[in-house]
């Protein structure tokens, strides 16, 4: 079984919980990661190369999922417009270039741990999810947890993430502070941001977030 890793730091506590659920559940031998960005892990899903990973919410109509995602309420810190008169696409997106498109932003769009560096220098910017949120009153679904087999494994891994309260390990988060070059005291301000429940809230702003998409494209035609 091959696992999606998108390596960004709003799913860390996802990751340090999958660390223990695989050594506590006998999963160890037959989980397996392949990393990568979001546009990468969405054709590698795609093509059947990974058997299950969180897709980018634009991609994930087509699949299975389960009521895990990654969700802003309001701000996110990571998923920004620079204002700039040209439009410049993240080649590392899918889901936050279509929403700068629907909301009619215009600039350069940044995304993930890059975006944050940004965000944490106070450069000008627009925070997509922000923006959103005042649009709408609604939450921003970035990213469900889709697969292609094994419903009742993933159920399990929805039901004990959600139950539990992650703490993140001293050692991971100097880990990703490293390699980010992202202040540790920084980082979990930021994951304070980001939810994983897909209630039934969140399932209502990504029903809007289709619905908009839908309209985009019919004006374009």
């Amino acid at each position: 079984m091959i696992f999606g890793r998108i390596g960004y730091l709003n799913l860390l506590p996802f990751h340090v919980f999958m660390k223990r659920f695989i050594s506590n559940s006998g999963q160890k031998m037959s989980m397996n990661y392949k990393k990568g960005v979001p546009s990468k892990i969405n054709n590698d899903f795609r093509r059947r190369k990974v058997d299950a990973a969180f897709i980018s919410s634009i991609n994930a109509p087509k699949y299975k999922h389960v009521n895990l995602g990654i969700i802003a309420k309001q701000e996110v810190q990571s998923v920004l417009v620079i204002p700039n008169k040209e439009d410049i696409k993240d080649t590392e997106s899918a889901t936050s270039n279509v929403l700068a498109r629907i909301l009619n932003i215009h600039g350069e769009v940044l995304i993930g741990d890059k975006a944050l560096k940004y965000y944490l220098q106070n450069q000008p910017h627009i925070d997509l999810a922000l923006e959103w949120n005042k649009k709408h009153n609604l939450p921003f679904v970035f990213a469900v947890l889709c697969y292609h087999k094994d419903k009742l494994l993933y159920k399990k891994i929805q039901t004990l993430f959600l139950k539990q309260q992650i703490k993140i390990p001293r050692y991971i988060l100097k880990q990703a502070s490293l390699r980010t070059t992202i202040p540790e005291h920084a980082i979990l301000e930021y994951l304070k941001k980001i939810s994983y429940k897909l209630n039934s809230k969140a399932k209502l702003g990504l029903k809007k977030f289709y619905k908009e998409v839908k309209l985009s494209k019919n004006m374009l035609k």
